[in-house]
């Protein structure tokens, strides 16, 4: 019975020693020492990422009666969706966000919302809601979390490293009018999570670790400061490259507590959302 506290206190140790060398690693040049491709290049891939055409998208914009100004998109995913990797480059993700986003708080009624990310990567996600609040007039706070600093200077595999190493602060330095109502925590996410202070989370976008349990543990945490009307979207929907988050949906659409729609554009790039009921 006694032993109890020391082991607590042995697991809070550990877990303690692993947030350092998980922080230390991300804070230690995790994308290289120089750039990855040509400035060239990276605007070649931009220029073939904006061809791309999505009908399901195009069809939920005009249902739902709300689209992004795909001009302020294109320019702000050049810098922060535009990467050298094998996979196809595209970033539908914003529009949807700032779709269902403005459609939410349209229908909510709300004059403060509080929106939770999972994933921030370069912070092009956090963006697009920050403009879908502020294309809404609805004012409020968006907390996202990521392992990767933001304001220590690094090489991001983006464009921007063509001009020496930024923070991700000043990448997104063009656009920091929609940066003030952001705050952006480093740190694990499910370390993070409980800490963070709120008491409610009108919308969330989960987007960190993709596999069953750790997006299960994000909605647990999430849904629990959640009403009726507030939603989670949650990315990389896809069976063929990660079945954790199929499967983590399908048992929260099982749940009864949300509404779950999904939108697949192709094998390798799906969506889907969960409104509370």
């Amino acid at each position: 019975m006694k032993l109890a506290p020391y082991i607590q206190e042995a697991v809070l140790g550990i877990r303690a020693r692993v947030n350092r060398a998980v922080d230390a690693r991300w804070n230690n040049a995790p994308f290289g020492t120089a750039p990855h491709a040509t400035r060239e290049q990276y605007l070649g891939w931009h220029r073939q990422a904006q061809k791309h055409e999505y009908d399901e998208i195009d069809r939920l914009e005009k249902d739902l009666g709300y689209t992004i100004d795909r001009q302020w998109l294109d320019e702000l995913a050049l810098h922060t969706q535009i990467v050298k990797k094998k996979s196809d480059l595209a970033y539908p993700h914003g529009r949807l966000l700032y779709t269902l986003m403005r459609n939410m708080l349209s229908n909510s009624g709300l004059d403060f919302t509080t929106v939770l990310e999972t994933g921030t990567a370069r912070g092009f996600s956090a963006l697009c809601m920050s403009k879908a609040m502020a294309d809404q007039g609805v004012a409020g706070r968006i907390v996202t979390l990521d392992v990767l600093p933001h304001l220590k200077r690094q090489i991001w595999n983006c464009i921007d490293d063509h001009d020496g190493p930024k923070s991700r602060a000043e990448i997104l330095q063009p656009w920091a009018d929609l940066t003030r109502n952001v705050l952006f925590l480093q740190g694990d996410t499910l370390d993070l999570l409980p800490k963070v202070g709120l008491d409610r989370i009108n919308f969330a976008f989960l987007d960190a670790q993709h596999i069953e349990s750790s997006v299960m543990q994000e909605f647990e945490l999430v849904s629990a400061r959640q009403k009726k009307g507030d939603m989670i979207v949650f990315d990389d929907v896809t069976s063929k490259l990660f079945p954790g988050v199929v499967k983590a949906v399908d048992r929260i659409e099982n749940s009864g507590l949300y509404s779950v729609k999904r939108l697949v554009i192709s094998d390798s790039r799906a969506y889907a959302w969960a409104q509370r009921i």
